[in-house]
């Protein structure tokens, strides 16, 4: 005698792993834009140090380095989301 066969269930469809927005891999452009902040930074305090504070913006003084490490921060913030 034969089994009778189970009717699918709706649960069955939701174990199966879905892909999350989450785990799919970053843009191509994704690497360059997080390594292009983070030298960008850190050119523009070793141009504010060469210069004696005479560039990249003269008159801001140490607002310069703020601005530096604004662009590092940026670039490290988008390292915790590179997959």
């Amino acid at each position: 005698m034969a089994r009778p066969q189970k009717p699918s269930s709706p649960k069955d469809s939701e174990s199966r792993p879905t892909e999350n927005r989450e785990n799919l891999p970053n843009p191509v452009w994704f690497k360059p834009i997080m390594f292009g902040f983070m030298l960008l930074g850190l050119a523009w305090i070793i141009v504010f140090y060469l210069s004696k504070g005479a560039a990249p913006i003269p008159g801001i003084d140490v607002g310069n380095i703020a601005i530096g490490f604004g662009f590092l921060i940026v670039g490290f913030f988008m390292t915790t989301r590179w997959r």
